[in-house]
Formats: C-alpha cells, structure tokens, sequence
C-alpha cells in the first residue's frame, strides 16, 4: 500500500518525530490528526442545528448493552455558562465559547422505565452501572467531538465540571441518579489566537502486546519529557518543571484535586449507591 505523505506529516507532528504508515490519508483520519484543544473562541454563532448533528454522532457510538445510559445538556445561556464556569474553577473559555456542552452518566430514565413497568432494577445501584454510564458519556462525547472538528468547529474538553458535582446538578436541575460526566466548549477558534498540536506520549508508552512492559513506559516516559520541553519551549509556556514534574504536581495530593477529592461522598448525595 502506497504511504501519503500528508497524513505521514500529520502523525510525525503528533509524536514530534517522524513516523509513516502505509495507508492514505482520508476525510475521517485528517479531523482525527488535527485535534487540538480551543481555549479561544471567536463571536462567531454556531451553526444552527448543530447540536443535533453533534448528539447524532453521539447516538452512533457503541454503548453497553444498548442501555444507553448517557445524556447531555446544551448551554447557551451566557448567565448560566458563567455560573457553571465559576464552578469549574473559573475556566474563562466556558464564558468565551457560543455553546457548552455538559455529558451525564444518566441511570435515571432506566430507573423511571423499571418503576412505570413495575419490574426489577436493583443493578442500578452497583457501582458498574455508574462505570457503564461513565463509559457510554464518554463515547457519545469523543464521537461529537470528531463530528464539531469536520465540520470546521473547534472545542476542548472541561474536567472541572466535576469539582463540584452537587452543585452543578442543582444549576441543570438534574434529577437522582444522574452525574456530570465531562463538559465542553464548542465554536469556532480565535483567528488571532491559533492552537498548535500537542505531542503525545510515544506508542510504546500505551502500547503493550501479550503483556505489560513496564520498562518500555519508563523509558517512553523520559523520552517524552524531551519532546514536550521543546513544545513548552516553541508555545512560550511557562510550566512547573518538565511533563513529569507537571503530571505528577497535578496529582500531589488531595489538596490538588480541586475538591473531587471528595467525589464518592458526592456521587451517594447524587442518589448513587456505589455497593
């Protein structure tokens, strides 16, 4: 199979190194390559209907056992995106973008179908029934993102939706037994402000065949630490350290969690009885 160099470019730019694979590069792989987290966001609208196509990209994700159990809440209001901003660590982008997505695991509506049919459904209240909820949101979200990135969109992703989880789900009036998963910022990037495309991790540092090598992951891991140093280095970024001082000042402590820390009290407030 003959190798396109285009798409040769586009994973030697991920890896910050060069690399080839012999396949051409199609519609689907270019969006894929090209992510890069928006911080920054012009005043321009979405389109319309656009959330419908992203929750159809959503929908078209595998899930567990067709249980479904994911939602997602579309925010446009500017009060109440400035509300959920001030509860995720007041991450200005979520005031900046047009349209903020918040992901649920959503045990709920298979709870309110067992009591309407008056039929059993106890299993909800283990703690894999939470997993599967994590995990479907999780699917939904990674397919409408790829589906916002084709059609010339931008958005990054906001894990401090969950630092305080009790209070965004009385902001979105979420009923027992439903968890705020992952939000997101939608819209279109900042032409003055572009985004470059972060490195990551070598293969062999996620890539295991038969069975773990924990070796190959350090030494990945030491080879990465270089790699991003010139990334910090070319971005201007100021940061604590190299990649592994950052990652592991980032999980410190308790202290550094922003308050998930204290996620499991959270979830049983949420009606998730975790046995």
């Amino acid at each position: 199979m003959k190798t396109n160099n285009n798409l040769d470019a586009l994973i030697s730019e991920r890896y910050s190194k060069p690399m080839s694979l012999p396949f051409e590069l199609n519609e689907t792989l270019e969006t894929i390559f090209n992510h890069r987290s928006c911080r920054h966001y012009s005043q321009e609208a979405v389109p319309e209907q656009t959330i419908e196509l992203m929750v159809a990209a959503g929908q078209s994700a595998s899930n567990s056992s067709n249980l479904q159990s994911w939602s997602v809440i579309a925010i446009e209001d500017p009060a109440r995106r400035d509300r959920l901003a001030t509860l995720s660590s007041n991450q200005e982008h979520i005031r900046a973008c047009p349209l903020f997505l918040v992901w649920l695991a959503d045990l709920s509506r298979l709870e309110t179908l067992g009591k309407r049919r008056e039929l059993p459904h106890d299993g909800l209240h283990y703690s894999e029934l939470l997993t599967v909820g994590v995990v479907d949101a999780a699917l939904a979200a990674q397919n409408a993102a790829v589906a916002a990135e084709s059609i010339g969109l931008s958005i990054t992703y906001i894990g401090g939706i969950r630092n305080n989880p009790i209070e965004v789900a009385k902001e979105l009036g979420l009923p027992p037994r439903i968890f705020a998963v992952i939000g997101m910022c939608i819209g279109y990037r900042h032409p003055e402000k572009p985004a470059a495309i972060k490195p990551r991790l070598p293969q062999k540092a996620v890539l295991h065949r038969e069975q773990y090598d924990a070796l190959a992951v350090q030494n990945a891991a030491d080879e990465y630490c270089e790699n991003m140093n010139h990334f910090y280095e070319s971005q201007k970024m100021k940061t604590r350290g190299d990649w592994a001082q950052h990652s592991l000042y980032r999980i410190r402590g308790a202290e550094s969690l922003n308050g998930r820390d204290h996620m499991l009290q959270a979830l049983k407030v949420l009606g998730f009885q975790l046995r």
